[in-house]
């Protein structure tokens, strides 16, 4: 009788042990196999972005970053001197261009003198203040006119667009050193040569600026950059050299 009773607690404790077995046990030797399916993306899709995304300017040398930028401006110097309807300084617009075509054109205009008693320092602040306010005047008229553009894109493209008016006071300035004794020839050729940056820095300009405006109103957007281009053409086509 004892021996069946320990018998019946064994089985009793074996039972026991069984339907206390850890319920995940044995689950370090499953392995997941292809053809189980698992929920969820884990792959990288393909052309979800750009490869211009995962470059990083942090660890690039400052010579590759002043080259990329010298050539983006460059660019933007071709896109104006072969004026068409195109979004590239609109879309990647930037201010250096703008200024150094304004100091170089102010430095240029700094060595005329009306009187050689007054300082040449203001010239170059004069130059300089009528550039940069009369494109900030025009922006802001073309953004009251409903423009669809924006404030910084509208002073890059009126910026770049003094570069044919740049190249106009080179030549000026070359022409009062070959032609000093011809001064009718001479006149001659800085009023034909101003004449002609003139009409391009404003068919460039408004090749750029016209779509953005509300058909109706491009005239009223026009007119001032005729004025701002007008302004800096006579003060080259006046220029004289200081003596």
């Amino acid at each position: 009788m004892a021996t069946a009773e320990e018998t019946a607690a064994e089985e009793g404790a074996a039972g026991l042990t069984a339907t206390t077995k850890p319920l995940f046990a044995g689950l370090a030797d499953v392995s997941i196999s292809e053809d189980i399916p698992v929920e969820g993306e884990i792959t990288v899709p393909v052309g979800s972005h750009s490869p211009d995304e995962d470059y990083s300017t942090l660890d690039e040398p400052v010579k590759d970053t002043i080259m990329r930028d010298l050539r983006a401006v460059g660019k933007k110097f071709i896109h104006v001197m072969y004026p068409k309807k195109s979004s590239a300084l609109l879309r990647d617009w930037d201010l250096w261009g703008p200024l150094i075509l304004c100091v170089s054109l102010a430095l240029m205009l700094q060595g005329g003198a009306a009187d050689s008693t007054e300082d040449r320092g203001p010239q170059f602040a004069e130059v300089f203040v009528i550039i940069w306010f009369g494109a900030v005047v025009i922006t802001l008229n073309s953004k009251l006119l409903g423009g669809t553009i924006s404030f910084f894109q509208s002073l890059c493209v009126l910026g770049y667009c003094i570069l044919p008016l740049t190249v106009a006071m080179v030549v000026c300035r070359l022409s009062f050193l070959l032609l000093a004794k011809l001064e009718t020839a001479s006149f001659i050729v800085r009023l034909l040569v101003v004449i002609a940056m003139f009409g391009w820095s404003t068919l460039a300009s408004t090749a750029f600026l016209a779509d953005s405006q509300p058909p109706n109103r491009k005239a009223l957007v026009v007119y001032p950059i005729f004025l701002f281009y007008f302004v800096i053409s006579w003060m080259i086509l006046t220029f004289t050299p200081h003596t």
